[in-house]
């Protein structure tokens, strides 16, 4: 059964603002989650704007149309990842979007889920971890069969953890004698491997972090995303990132930065051999992040970084 779906969302005035949308404009939320950045869209698009809302959570998908059902028609929700954004518009017959906001991580929803295996705690959660819940391998299966190799290198890329090596071989000789299949027992292994002495934070986030990230490959899904983004922009078409850590984060600003820059050639090369455009313009040279009191009153906010860019038109690349 499907528990409440509360959801806050994060920078909200900040992200309409960059979005920059007018009545009746065809605006992609490629993290629909429980709709509530997804509202504020539609009422600015008012009276006839359209919102494409993917989502690859069905809870997501049916709390966002609960919440959203007054807007009718104008909202059309989509089981896909924002990966897809390219594919998706052109199975529904839209070539061009006049906004693609992209709000990165994982919902409160999906976190206070004990069921999904989100996030540590003292429970008997299963360990899933995929925002599909009917698709692709949970997080306990990638524990069963990952080598010490692939689960180092996890924990080291997308959870940054001192210790990567020496957790990741405890893992391995854990599930020799028994499997890890609940939060309970991959705590008892962290633990265990005493890794993380002295962090402010418990190390145990960062597992949980880098295991989510594998399980749904959201580093890889970021990369597509952002390409498949820019390419459904109609020229003066805005795209909008909020991201809650330096790994997301990074991925954002340098693929904005490059798609402004459009060249990629070394700079020693005399002339252009890359065949490059520019595709975008950068809004935000910094990134925005939320007020004290937004921080105050949904304190999940506090990590959240936001980037923004506009699409450029053909006259703009051959300006440059």
């Amino acid at each position: 059964m499907m528990t409440s779906f509360e959801h806050r969302p994060v920078l909200l005035n900040e992200s309409l603002h960059h979005l920059n949308l007018n009545p009746g404009a065809t605006v992609v939320d490629g993290t629909l989650g429980g709709g509530g950045h997804a509202g504020a869209i539609l009422e600015q698009t008012s009276p006839d704007g359209i919102l494409i809302g993917l989502d690859l959570d069905p809870d997501a998908r049916s709390a966002a149309r609960t919440a959203l059902a007054s807007y009718g028609d104008r909202l059309r929700t989509v089981s896909s990842s924002f990966r897809y954004i390219d594919k998706v518009l052109e199975e529904l017959e839209i070539e061009h979007v006049d906004g693609v906001l992209l709000d990165l991580g994982v919902s409160s929803h999906q976190l206070d889920s004990t069921g999904r295996g989100f996030r540590f705690s003292d429970h008997e959660a299963p360990l899933d971890m995929r925002m599909d819940p009917d698709s692709g391998e949970t997080a306990e299966e990638l524990l069963r069969t990952a080598t010490a190799k692939q689960l180092q290198t996890w924990f080291q890329n997308y959870g940054e953890l001192p210790g990567s090596k020496r957790l990741a071989q405890a893992i391995v000789e854990t599930r020799k004698d028994a499997p890890i299949k609940t939060s309970a027992d991959l705590l008892r292994v962290i633990k265990d491997a005493r890794i993380g002495g002295g962090r402010k934070h418990n190390p145990a986030t960062l597992v949980f972090q880098a295991l989510r990230i594998a399980v749904n490959d959201e580093l890889g899904a970021l990369r597509e995303g952002l390409e498949a983004a820019t390419r459904v922009l109609r020229p003066g078409g805005r795209l909008v990132v909020i991201a809650y850590h330096s790994l997301e984060d990074r991925i954002v600003k340098h693929t904005l930065r490059a798609a402004a820059k459009g060249c990629t050639c070394p700079p020693a090369t005399p002339i252009c051999i890359c065949g490059g455009s520019i595709t975008l313009r950068v809004i935000t040279r910094r990134p925005i992040q939320p007020e004290a009191s937004e921080i105050e009153n949904n304190p999940r906010a506090r990590s959240g970084k936001l980037r923004a860019a506009e699409r450029v038109g053909a006259d703009v690349e051959e300006a440059a």
